[in-house]
């Protein structure tokens, strides 16, 4: 079964983008599939705030598989 099936939302290529550390201010790389990475220089906790259709797309947790779709689940809710 391809997990994809029926998002209207999701492009399967994942992107890339390059954050600032809030605590340091070193690059962090966030792929757009994960739902926080730890900055390489501090430790610290840098989230994805790109995290939203985990709150309210069916497919969410096939999408993103059941690890992910926790991750995810748990920083949506913190941001709320």
């Amino acid at each position: 079964m391809d997990t994809l099936t029926g998002c209207s939302g999701h492009d399967p290529t994942p992107t890339l983008e390059i954050r600032t550390c809030p605590q340091c201010g070193a690059e962090v790389e966030v792929f757009s599939t994960d739902a926080s990475v730890k900055c390489d220089n501090c430790g610290f906790e840098v989230f994805n705030n790109k995290v939203s259709c985990v709150k309210w797309c069916k497919y969410a947790r096939l999408c993103m598989g059941e690890d992910a779709y926790k991750a995810a689940m748990e920083v949506a809710n913190r941001q709320s």
